[in-house]
């Protein structure tokens, strides 16, 4: 099955073995991954590192990953065996002010951006902090990205600013890696009003695997089966899609990199992570090898064959097709 994850969850350092990352994606036959270069919380100038190294080693050290830019290249990668890779900008801080950067980041390969993460940057608002809307900033923003192809990603942002930008844009919209409020009342996830929103733009929203946003002590396949449900009951099964934000470092695997800088980032920057949101050591995610779990459990909460396969991966290359150039 072709199988479409939209964001991976670990934190890229410029100088990390790439190997140890993306191991796991490569062990669960993914088709296509968008690694995330960049989150608000670290200076602007990380995710030209990121990119950077991410451009020149990834042919060297992960030689069964193929950098694409275009739908028939992530084609090309999959009639290869390859996995198809792209990347991802959590939060517009990444822009340094300057709209400029836009164009820029998609050429080097970013093909979705984050409004913003968590808190309230230049572009709109957060959704751990006050909800003042997009910005006159954040609306130059959403009509350059229409016009480059780069995907609006409105996962971490606050309601205002959602609702907004998915009004003011041309092009499908995504959340990336949400879920349903309905089911796990937390600000990370999203309300009804939300989720119809984006399916009215032709959007999808991609299940994350977090047991927090899960509303589960562990996170299962059966729970992103049934926020999956409840998005398709809401508005279809063709609005839904799978990002679990898997990271290696909330697993404790033996080959996974210690990664210090994700706890001094935490430390340093507590507005990010409120201490009254459930941020803490109980956090897990869905290993991506269960997938195929996932892709179980979604035939037995109504699913047919081809609405898994549109979950697995369909459903966000309809997206790509549409708003890439």
């Amino acid at each position: 099955m072709f199988v479409w994850d939209d964001h991976c969850g670990f934190e890229l350092l410029p100088d990390a073995p790439l190997r140890p990352l993306l191991q796991p994606w490569l062990d669960a036959n993914v088709s296509y991954l968008s690694i995330n270069a960049y989150y608000d919380p670290v200076p602007w100038t990380r995710a030209v590192e990121n990119i950077a190294a991410l451009r020149r080693r990834l042919p060297i050290e992960v030689p069964e990953t193929q950098i694409v830019s275009s739908v028939s290249e992530i084609d090309d990668a999959y009639a290869n065996r390859k996995m198809a890779v792209t990347f991802d900008i959590e939060g517009m801080n990444a822009l340094n002010g300057r709209l400029d950067l836009v164009q820029f980041y998609y050429d080097l390969g970013v093909r979705h951006m984050l409004l913003a993460y968590n808190r309230n940057n230049l572009a709109g608002s957060g959704c751990h902090d006050e909800d003042v809307g997009l910005t006159d900033y954040g609306r130059q923003v959403v009509d350059e990205m229409n016009r480059v192809g780069m995907v609006i990603d409105c996962s971490h942002s606050g309601f205002r600013t959602t609702m907004e930008a998915m009004e003011r844009s041309s092009d499908p919209v995504i959340f990336s890696h949400s879920n349903p409020k309905a089911l796990a009342d937390h600000e990370r996830n999203i309300t009804d009003e939300q989720i119809r929103a984006c399916a009215e733009t032709g959007g999808v929203i991609g299940i994350n695997g977090v047991n927090l946003f899960l509303g589960e002590k562990e996170a299962s396949p059966a729970g992103v089966a049934r926020h999956a449900a409840y998005i398709a009951d809401l508005t279809g099964q063709e609005n839904v899609g799978i990002s679990l934000d898997y990271s290696p470092d909330l697993e404790k695997e033996p080959d996974a990199i210690e990664n210090t800088f994700v706890l001094d980032l935490f430390d340093s920057h507590p507005e990010y992570w409120p201490d009254d949101a459930g941020y803490d050591g109980s956090i897990m995610c869905l290993h991506v090898r269960d997938l195929a779990n996932v892709a179980n459990d979604l035939r037995k909460v109504g699913f047919d064959q081809e609405g898994v396969a549109g979950v697995m991966g369909g459903n966000f290359r309809r997206v790509a097709e549409r708003v890439w150039k």
